[in-house]
């Protein structure tokens, strides 16, 4: 007996891993920005939202039938169109339908499909829906063979690949999404701005970005708001299609008896759910980082309605609504990335008009195509009309063929040359039909498609004619869903940027005074209270105190590291309560090789006495100290080892310098340069030793040092110590510190 043949399993290919790998994920990445993420420029929707109002059309849910059960609807799209979980396509169906979310809802919901809080919608066995006017706009011409078609995933239906689109949805109800490697944003807009741009478009095909932005102004969100960006970054953002806008709530002040008031928040951000903007509000409260606000109400209903009560009557509302700006989402930054599919269904950033451009170039093809479509049924039609009158002229000897012969429809055919659909409409005649007045109904039929098609075909050779039919469709659907309807009103109110408004670091953060402790080994934090006993505090075994600030909760720290960098830390920030606080490090990169080497509360124009180890320094404004970020702001360079930093330079007027030779100098402050950042000049001259310590003084009142725990000792005799800067200095005063420490 033979052996069994073995079972062919496919090709094998050595490949690598990497390629192979490389290969998928690519495939992958195409699929998720195609056929998921990113929207179709010309109608402005992603596959799950074309499919389910398709699947709705199919259903007959238009704006005048009946609701159907929402199950119904994701039921057919999963079934026939999009192969993926029913919760994800119930998600995007519900936001469709909620007119908080998009500015011209696509789907007529019933039933409870969420709000503004955040509250997610209801079952879709509880909810029902239909399309919406809009909704058929975009679907209209789809049985004209407007769009191409394409088969379904199982091959046993068709979809279409876009919809007709006469409605321009995508700037009209915006778009996000994102993808791999790339992601969308559209804020919505208002259709009949949209329309005017578009008619000018047509009529000006040369207009610039700066045209068309002057006719749509800027988005429209359909929870209203104020849109306070600057004119000139609204035109930069349409013109390359990525930008950002400022979007504020909307409030006004209401006011009470005996010189109260409240502040009405009627209109919030789009997209941030009132739940979570009250809760942001309420913690921060809780946090005491609202100093200004004394209480918040919700008093919404359908209509939004927060109530804001001013700490007293004597908060200037602006200032307290501009900390509020600051520190809640009552103000956002919505982006704009116009980056959507092409026709050819290439991914690309558009601006304006490019957007604008594609959308006529697409309601144009499908002008076109339905053109087409009728001209091919008109054909159709005068063939079959045609082949009437012939009928009516002979209808006797016509009958008699039919009563008397079997193959009557080829004699017919061959006795008056007619095709076959002819001969087919004869014999498909009813009896009825056979009335002589009939022949006047058919002819008149026939001369009003003749015109038609005279028409029609007039359009077709005709582009001029094609833009202007465009434009009147652009007219009708400003007429049908623009400024003049209660859906087309504009919601959102584009405004000035608002003025500068100088908010007091008071209005963000209740001062409280804290001290701040800093351990030698680094470790940072705050106890409340200026407590003198605050220094006995523990620290970690083999830990001990190294400075020591009385400061407040709305002060800056500067911390000066020995790399010649200063940090900017606000005291708010670190951490309190028990326990050893937090490592510096954390907070600053300081790096392993060096440490701080003093903290200083900034004040706005102080200026401070930056010296270095090697006896060199220069006075620097504490302006120009602040750095914005981790990495700190280089201010002595070469970045030499630090070794003090001096306090206020506005109350003194000499400086005293001690080495670690015990040496000190005296000499006027005048003689210190002021800069932004570099080496300095030489304080003292050393031969091996250092510089220590220095201090900014006024002479009059004497130098001030410590002596012991809890004594100082002032020197007014300072004249044998008085020199020129850059001198060696003589040995320090009898009871001066061995430290070589002022303080």
């Amino acid at each position: 007996m033979a052996p069994p043949k073995p079972v062919p399993t496919g090709e094998i290919r050595d490949v690598k891993f990497a390629e192979a790998l490389g290969d998928r994920y690519l495939a992958y990445a195409l699929s998720t920005i195609v056929s998921r993420s990113l929207p179709d420029v010309r109608d402005g929707l992603k596959p799950v939202h074309r499919r389910i109002l398709y699947a709705m059309r199919q259903l007959r849910l238009d704006p005048r039938s009946g609701y159907k059960k929402s199950a119904r609807v994701v039921g057919d799209v999963i079934g026939k169109f999009h192969p993926h979980g029913e919760v994800a396509v119930y998600d995007a169906l519900v936001r469709l339908a909620q007119d908080f979310a998009q500015r011209y809802p696509l789907v007529d919901g019933q039933g409870n499909f969420g709000n503004i809080d955040g509250d997610n919608a209801a079952a879709q066995r509880y909810t029902e829906t239909r399309m919406t006017a809009v909704a058929e706009a975009l679907l209209e011409g789809i049985d004209e063979n407007a769009v191409d078609l394409r088969a379904t995933y199982d091959g046993e239906g068709e979809e279409p690949v876009v919809l007709p689109a006469r409605f321009p949805n995508l700037l009209a109800n915006g778009a996000s999404g994102i993808a791999v490697g790339m992601a969308t944003s559209v804020p919505p807009h208002n259709a009949g701005e949209l329309c005017d741009a578009l008619i000018h478009l047509i009529n000006h095909k040369r207009a610039s970005v700066a045209d068309l932005v002057a006719l749509v102004g800027g988005p429209d969100f359909p929870t209203g708001g104020v849109l306070v960006e600057a004119p000139d970054a609204i035109r930069a953002a349409y013109e390359t299609g990525r930008g950002s806008f400022r979007l504020r709530a909307r409030w006004e002040v209401e006011k009470l008896g005996h010189g109260q008031y409240s502040i009405i928040v009627t209109e919030i951000p789009h997209q941030v759910p009132k739940s979570r903007l009250i809760e942001r509000i309420a913690a921060l409260l809780e946090e005491r980082k609202l100093p200004l606000l004394g209480d918040l109400r919700d008093e919404s209903t359908d209509q939004v309605r927060l109530v804001l009560e001013p700490k007293t009557r004597n908060v200037d509302a602006a200032v307290l609504m501009e900390s509020l700006f600051r520190a809640t989402e009552l103000e956002v930054r919505v982006p704009l990335n116009l980056n959507v599919l092409d026709a050819a269904g290439v991914p690309r950033v558009m601006n304006l008009k490019e957007a604008l451009q594609a959308f006529l170039d697409h309601r144009r093809v499908v002008l076109q195509r339905r053109s087409q479509f009728r001209l091919d049924a008109i054909a159709r039609r005068s063939e079959i009309l045609r082949g009437f009158i012939i009928v009516y002229v002979n209808l006797d000897e016509v009958i008699r063929i039919i009563r008397s012969h079997d193959d009557a429809k080829e004699r017919i055919v061959k006795r008056w040359k007619l095709t076959e659909t002819q001969a087919e409409a004869i014999l498909d005649m009813r009896l009825r039909a056979l009335r002589r007045l009939e022949e006047l109904a058919i002819k008149q039929e026939l001369q009003g498609l003749q015109a038609e098609e005279a028409e029609l075909k007039g359009l077709l050779g005709d582009e001029r004619k094609q833009w202007k039919a465009l434009a009147a469709e652009m007219a009708d659907i400003k007429k049908q869903f623009g400024q003049n309807t209660t859906l087309g009103k504009r919601r959102t109110e584009i405004a000035a940027p608002p003025a500068a408004i100088q908010v007091p670091v008071e209005a963000l953060i209740e001062r409280e005074p804290v001290t701040v402790l800093c351990s030698a080994k680094g470790w940072i934090r705050t106890v409340k209270g200026h407590n003198p006993g605050i220094a006995d505090l523990r620290y970690k075994e083999g830990d001990e105190a190294k400075f020591v600030i009385q400061a407040s909760t709305t002060d800056k720290l500067l911390l000066f590291g020995s790399n010649g960098r200063f940090y900017t830390l606000s005291v708010d920030k670190l951490p309190g309560g028990r326990g050893h606080g937090e490592p510096v490090r954390l907070m600053i990169d300081l790096g392993n090789e060096h440490d701080i080497v003093a903290i200083l509360i900034y004040r706005e124009g102080v200026k401070l006495l930056l010296a270095s180890s090697d006896g060199r320094g220069f006075v620097v404004p504490a302006d120009e100290a602040l750095g914005q970020t981790r990495a700190g702001k280089v201010v002595m360079n070469p970045a030499a080892e630090a070794a003090a930093v001096a306090a206020v330079v506005a109350d003194g007027d000499h400086v005293a310098v001690v080495g670690d030779n015990h040496k000190m100098i005296v000499f006027p402050l005048a003689q210190v340069p002021e800069m932004a950042r570099g080496r300095g000049v030489i304080l003292q001259r050393y031969r091996e030793d250092g510089l220590a310590d220095v201090k900014v003084f006024r002479r009059a009142e004497g130098l001030t040092w410590r002596q012991g725990e809890s004594r100082t000792r002032t020197e007014t005799e300072l004249d044998p110590w008085v020199g020129e800067r850059a001198q060696a200095g003589r040995l320090a005063p009898p009871g001066f510190p061995k430290s070589n420490k002022f303080d």
